[in-house]
């Protein structure tokens, strides 16, 4: 699948948008929290709270240079919130943007890998195995979704080079955040009425963003990551999404999985970091 710079884009802006609501449900949430949402470079750079993953510049370059001056406001108030700016910079974004942040004193600290693949009639609700349901998980009721989530996330596979790992009450809380943020969907699977995987997806714009997915040790090798990957795949044809997109760590299981279910890499995010 080919990925011109219009596409990339498009998938980078629906992951800004992404991080903005959560900012905007952590604003209402928790006043003192001090959210920014800053526009920079075409995208926005989003600061949803110490230590949340959402928080970083994202969509930037793509028809629009950075504003230094502009950028140094933004710096100054990340810093004196005790976070480091972080860029997440697409490889097809304007490439005089990584110089000039490497100069700025920014540094590579890891690399994710986006990969798609387009959703068509095929991707029909697949048959689950006897035994095996899907749920669909309200936003008022969420606890057991919410403890799979942390238990199976608790338990890495140990395949991605440079996983990130946040602590269990940290998680909870973005979890908790992305539960409260519009467009999300989660999914409970079980196996004989057991809890033993879940799945996230966000639709916005005709992109369905696979937002993580995870399954508890005791059942992993059983094939539930693949079966809720058609799952969501067929849920958004029905919603009328013409694009999945995964985020992975590169080398990772969940690259493997979404290569599996006919996901392409089309571009690489490179994470650049200013320390405070």
């Amino acid at each position: 699948m080919f990925c011109p710079a219009t596409l990339a884009a498009r998938i980078d802006r629906a992951e800004m948008r992404l991080s903005m609501g959560i900012a905007d449900t952590v604003a209402r949430r928790s006043p003192e929290a001090r959210v920014l949402v800053s526009p920079i470079a075409g995208g926005h750079a989003v600061f949803a709270g110490a230590g949340g993953p959402a928080n970083k510049a994202i969509g930037i370059g793509f028809g629009a240079t950075i504003d230094e001056a502009a950028l140094e406001t933004i710096e100054r108030e990340w810093q004196e919130r005790g976070e480091p700016m972080r860029f997440e910079l697409a490889t097809l974004a304007d490439p005089s943007l990584a110089p000039l942040l490497t100069a700025r004193g920014y540094r590579v600290t890891g690399f994710e890998n986006v990969s798609c693949r387009r959703i068509g009639a095929e991707d029909a609700m697949p048959e689950l195995p006897p035994g095996m349901t899907v749920e669909d998980v309200p936003a008022d009721d969420y606890r057991e979704w919410m403890d799979v989530t942390l238990d199976a996330f608790g338990v890495p596979d140990g395949t991605a080079p440079n996983e990130e790992h946040y602590p269990r009450e940290l998680l909870e809380a973005v979890m908790a955040d992305f539960v409260a943020t519009p467009g999300f969907t989660r999914y409970l699977l079980r196996v004989d009425g057991q809890p033993a995987g879940e799945a996230t997806m966000r639709l916005d714009a005709g992109v369905a963003q696979f937002c993580g997915a995870a399954t508890l040790p005791a059942f992993r090798k059983r094939g539930i990551q693949s079966l809720l990957y058609r799952w969501r795949m067929a849920v958004a044809h029905a919603a009328g999404c013409d694009l999945a997109v995964v985020t992975t760590q590169p080398g990772s299981k969940s690259q493997e999985n979404a290569i599996r279910q006919g996901f392409a890499l089309l571009y690489t995010r490179v994470i650049l970091i200013k320390p405070l």
